[in-house]
C-alpha cells in the first residue's frame, strides 16, 4: 500500500536519515525500533508530510506519489496528510477545545465533511474507544490514557488509509500503558494498516506484521518479530534488544 524509496532527511548538518527504504502492505502493521536520534520518528514526519525529505520518494498504491528529489509542493504534501493521521506521544490536543471539538476539527473544516456527520462518527468512536461520556470534557479533565485514546479517535475520525503513532505511550504512567495498547491492538485486529514507533517489545512482538530496527538513520535489520526481537542476525540489533528486555 505504501513505499517509500531513498529517503533522507537533514537537519543542519545533522544528516538523520540516510537513505531509507520500506515498503507495508495493506493491513500490516510495521514497528520501528530502535534508541533514541536513530531517526524512526523523522520517518512518520515524512510520510505525514510534517517534514519535508531532502531526497526520496513516498508513494500510496491508488494515491499520490511524491518525489522529493525536485520541487515540492505545498498540495501533494496535503496529499500524503489527507492518507494518513498521527498519534502523537504527547496527545497534541488543543486545551482549549473540548474532546468532541478536538475530534471533529480535522474531518470538518480541512476535509470539508457535512457536520452533523462527523460528530455522529466521532461519537460512535468515541464509545469504541470507552469514551462514550467524555465528549464534553476537555483534556485536562482527562487522564493521560484518557487523552491518547481521544488522540486515537481523533486520527480515526480523519479516515486515513495509514495510521502512524509515535511512540503512542511513552507519555503514560505504567497503570495507563495497557489501555491504550489494548486500543490499538483492537486496531490492528480490526485490520487497519499502521507503522508505530514503539519501545514497547512485547508488544511489537504480538501485534507487529514486521519489525524493523533503525540505529544512525539507516536499517539496521528487518523481518519478522520471532526474528528481529528473539534470534536477530546484527550484532546492533542484539545489544539494543537485550538492553532493552534487561535494563538493570
Amino acid at each position: 500500500m505504501l513505499t517509500v524509496s531513498g529517503l533522507r532527511k537533514s537537519f543542519g548538518g545533522n544528516q538523520v536519515l540516510k537513505s531509507i527504504d520500506l515498503a507495508v502492505d495493506q493491513g500490516q502493521v510495521l514497528t520501528l525500533i530502535g534508541p533514541s536520534g536513530s531517526g524512526k520518528t523523522t520517518v512518520l514526519r515524512c510520510l505525514n508530510g510534517l517534514e519535508v525529505p531532502d531526497a526520496g520518494t513516498v508513494a500510496f498504491r491508488g494515491g499520490p506519489t511524491v518525489d522529493f528529489g525536485g520541487q515540492v509542493k505545498r498540495r501533494q504534501l496535503m496529499a500524503l496528510r489527507d492518507r494518513s493521521a498521527m498519534v502523537f506521544q504527547h496527545y497534541n490536543l488543543f486545551p482549549h477545545m473540548t474532546v468532541l471539538q478536538n475530534i471533529i476539527e480535522g474531518p470538518v473544516q480541512v476535509q470539508k465533511r457535512p457536520k452533523a456527520e462527523v460528530v455522529h462518527e466521532a461519537e460512535e468512536l468515541l464509545a469504541r474507544m470507552g469514551l462514550a461520556g467524555k465528549r464534553n470534557d476537555y483534556p485536562a479533565q482527562l487522564s493521560g490514557g484518557q487523552q491518547q485514546r481521544v488522540g486515537i479517535v481523533r486520527a480515526l475520525a480523519l479516515r486515513p488509509s495509514l495510521l502512524l503513532f509515535d511512540e503512542p505511550t511513552s507519555a503514560l504512567d505504567p497503570e495507563l500503558v495497557g489501555e491504550v495498547l489494548t486500543a490499538i491492538k483492537e486496531l490492528a485486529e480490526e485490520g487497519w494498516t499502521m507503522v508505530m514507533v514503539t519501545h514497547e517489545l512485547a508488544f511489537a512482538r504480538e501485534v507487529a506484521s514486521e519489525v524493523v530496527f533503525m540505529d544512525g538513520g539507516v536499517v539496521v535489520e528487518r523481518g519478522h518479530p520471532d526474528v528481529v526481537l528473539r534470534n536477530p542476525r546484527q550484532e546492533r540489533t542484539r545489544q539494543f534488544v537485550h538492553r532493552l528486555l534487561n535494563p538493570f
